[in-house]
């Protein structure tokens, strides 16, 4: 007998080696099972996929009203995901007024509604419907934290003028988490009666809070948070206020930059001439750039 590799198919007078002993026990106990249930997987995976994805907001706002405990916040989650691509319309409009309905049903105290409400509330704000005003600024009062910060945040999405006392009072929260969002929230009102506090904010113990006041200041066109924004644009600087991601520092330097192109404050062209000339990201080099250009009137 040769003793080379056999051939594609072993001489009729040699026995053939099957698995034996141990070998056959890993096949019939570990190998097939691990396949079926491998299989079984896939297939649930696909056909939930499939039905996940042609699920409307309607399907997923019938699922907070009448679903498990458990699916219930997951459904009013994705509704308030998925309700910033519906069309404006008359099925938008009505799936306005059906999410301000159930949220009124839903009670802040009852533990199985606490979440559903959360994105409910975010749910609100994206569908951009002022009807939701009042029921918002009763939830920037509401005994979940995480509630009161959506309805604050929703409250800017709207834009609705009657928001900025509620405003005020959030970005005098204990929580952080709160002014920053109160402070962002301000700018984006644009209402002149939120400046008097932005500048306060500005002293923030906690720098996000000092950088989202100084944005909105500078979108107001007020330059009281000009010294915060060269701070946030100077890499050594913001190393030394926070400890940042590389993700987190571009943003932050980017928005800042933006801001700083409104303001077209002549002082600061040095810094953003270093910033574009020597910063490590393509992205922060370039609005650096552009806020160069708007300050000069290009």
């Amino acid at each position: 007998m040769s003793e080379g590799p056999p051939g594609p198919n072993p001489p009729e007078d040699e026995e053939v080696v099957r698995p034996t002993g141990a070998g056959r026990l890993v096949v019939r106990f570990f190998l097939l099972p691990l396949l079926v249930v491998g299989t079984a997987v896939g297939i649930f995976l696909v056909f939930s996929l499939m039905t996940f994805e042609r699920r409307s907001p309607r399907d997923y706002l019938a699922e907070v009203r009448g679903g498990s405990a458990g699916r219930r916040w997951q459904a009013a989650f994705e509704l308030s995901r998925r309700i910033g691509s519906m069309k404006p319309g008359p099925e938008r409009d009505a799936i306005a007024t059906e999410s301000l309905r159930l949220f009124q049903t839903l009670s802040p105290t009852r533990e199985e509604d606490v979440k559903v409400r959360r994105y409910l509330v975010l749910a609100l704000g994206k569908l951009g419907d002022r009807s939701a005003v009042p029921v918002l600024l009763g939830a920037t009062r509401d005994p979940d934290p995480e509630t009161r910060l959506y309805a604050v945040w929703s409250l800017g999405m709207l834009g609705d003028p009657g928001a900025v006392d509620a405003v005020l009072e959030a970005s005098r929260s204990e929580d952080p988490g709160m002014r920053k969002m109160a402070a962002y929230v301000a700018g984006k009102l644009g209402d002149r009666r939120v400046v008097p506090r932005l500048r306060v904010l500005l002293e923030d113990r906690v720098p996000d809070v000092r950088w989202n006041a100084a944005i909105a200041l500078a979108t107001m066109g007020d330059g009281s948070g000009i010294a915060v924004l060269r701070a946030i644009v100077d890499r050594e600087a913001l190393a030394r206020q926070a400890a940042l991601s590389a993700d987190q520092a571009e943003a932050a330097m980017v928005n800042a930059l933006k801001a700083l192109a409104i303001l077209r404050d002549e002082g600061t062209v040095p810094l953003l001439e270093k910033v574009a000339r020597e910063d490590p990201n393509l992205r922060v080099r370039d609005a650096a750039r552009r806020a160069i250009e708007a300050t000069r009137g290009r």
